[in-house]
């Protein structure tokens, strides 16, 4: 059932040191802030740390539960499943995940499959994948002709590495009776990434079986690049990105190539430049959420990406003295930023946002965008122009990906609409007020 939470939520949480970035050990979770006239009024879903799924509403509330994690949480048209609202794909078996396994891929991953609004079991896959389990990690999608888009891990030997095997990035099409359709192998495609001679060394030197670390997968969908008769933006192809090797790259569904790609070779950042719109796309690092802008969207087309601004490449970029992290919007013909936040954005110092892993963005309808800032398990609207006019942090805690520590880190974070849930479901939009910040004259001589 529903469970009802007042509409400012204000809980305060201990957490051990050292589980958050830069986080104070007591602080405010809930909606902290919220302009209903300013924000675009929706749900949004997430997975929590605590392994379960959340519906809340714009004031924190909790409208729905599913007692099962996704990596991510994916929610389905309406359209796609006979106009039955409030279903979602998730994780619902785990097993054994072997040595390689880690929180940061799908070894330790038994099964998917697409749950109702009240959570029962519609559609089941894990069995029946290759291997005998889905390995499903970061991504998985429902797709218009009924099948299901699986982002999974392979585990194999692949000549040329130098460790004995490697945890490869396999994406399956699954059919409803749980045929693979088609499938797609990173191995198989590594010169086609961008990579230099130098560079293509390092990645067959690696250390790290998890060498690319694919950590997203979508439909590249309806655009205006595919309409003018730019054949790579076709609707049925697939956008991956590599978070430990800075690149954002096309599939052709029918050729199984890669024809666009982003990076991993780009300029670096030029600090006097920075905020300067449009320009050339500088480097992005350990990025994630890349997508194209759906139609009927502000910024329609162009590419969304978080750019993590974490530690990834080869060689590997590190990690900045004062680091932050940014949200770019992409115009992927030109390769320019068209439009950027980061924390100068809302007038904070750059260390103000920062996520160094996991993390998403979504474009609205009104224009503003969602932004999960995900180790921090912070979500926030942000307008145009910079302007915070909704946040919210998680409440729900469980253990920081590769620790025992404690912590209410997110993955992604997804905008619903008010019209994917049953009619009925209730919602509250009442206005949070946020303190403003004081600036104090400093004494003289001090």
């Amino acid at each position: 059932m529903p469970r009802a939470t007042t509409p400012l939520v204000l809980l305060t949480t201990t957490l051990l040191a050292g589980a958050l970035h830069a986080a104070p050990s007591v602080y405010p979770t809930g909606v902290t802030r919220y302009d209903p006239a300013k924000a675009y009024n929706q749900y949004v879903i997430f997975s929590g740390a605590d392994k379960q799924t959340h519906l809340i509403d714009m004031n924190g509330n909790e409208v729905r539960n599913w007692p099962q994690a996704g990596f991510p949480s994916a929610i389905i048209d309406p359209q796609l499943v006979g106009g039955e609202r409030g279903r979602v794909l998730l994780q619902l078996k785990d097993k054994d995940p072997g040595p390689l396994g880690s929180a940061g891929n799908g070894l330790g991953n038994q099964s998917v499959g697409e749950l109702d609004w009240n959570g029962k079991l519609v559609w089941q896959w894990g069995d029946q994948a290759p291997g005998g389990a889905a390995q499903q990690h970061h991504d998985q999608r429902r797709l218009s002709n009924g099948n299901t888009l699986v982002l999974a891990n392979k585990v194999h030997k692949v000549a040329g590495f130098k460790v004995p095997q490697v945890i490869d990035d396999v994406i399956y099409e699954v059919s409803p009776d749980g045929q693979v359709k088609w499938q797609w192998l990173a191995s198989e495609h590594l010169k086609e990434f961008g990579f230099t001679p130098a560079q293509l060394k390092l990645v067959h030197g690696t250390s790290n079986p998890d060498y690319l670390h694919i950590n997203n997968l979508s439909v590249v969908g309806p655009n205006r690049w595919f309409d003018a008769g730019d054949k790579r933006f076709a609707p049925d192809n697939l956008l991956i990105d590599s978070r430990n090797a800075n690149f954002i790259a096309i599939i052709d569904k029918h050729s199984a190539k890669v024809v666009w790609r982003l990076g991993p070779n780009l300029a670096p950042i030029e600090p006097k430049s920075a905020g300067k719109l449009p320009r050339p796309v500088d480097q992005f690092v350990g990025q994630h959420d890349a997508h194209i802008i759906p139609a009927g969207l502000p910024g329609a087309g162009n590419l969304l990406v978080f750019d993590n601004q974490g530690t990834a490449g080869y060689p590997s970029v590190p990690l900045g003295l004062i680091a932050g992290s940014r949200v770019l919007e992409i115009d992927p013909i030109k390769r320019e930023i068209v439009w950027q936040y980061s924390a100068a954005s809302s007038r904070q110092p750059g260390w103000a946002f920062y996520s160094s892993f996991i993390s998403s963005a979504r474009r609205l309808p009104n224009g503003n965008t969602l932004i999960d800032e995900g180790m921090n398990g912070r979500f926030f609207q942000v307008t145009g122009a910079g302007e915070i006019v909704w946040e919210y942090v998680s409440p729900y805690l469980g253990k920081a990906p590769g620790s025992e520590a404690v912590s209410n880190w997110v993955y992604r974070a997804l905008p619903v609409n008010y019209d994917w849930v049953p009619e009925g479901t209730p919602r509250s939009q009442t206005a949070v007020q946020a303190p403003e910040p004081q600036l104090k004259q400093a004494s003289a001589g001090i």
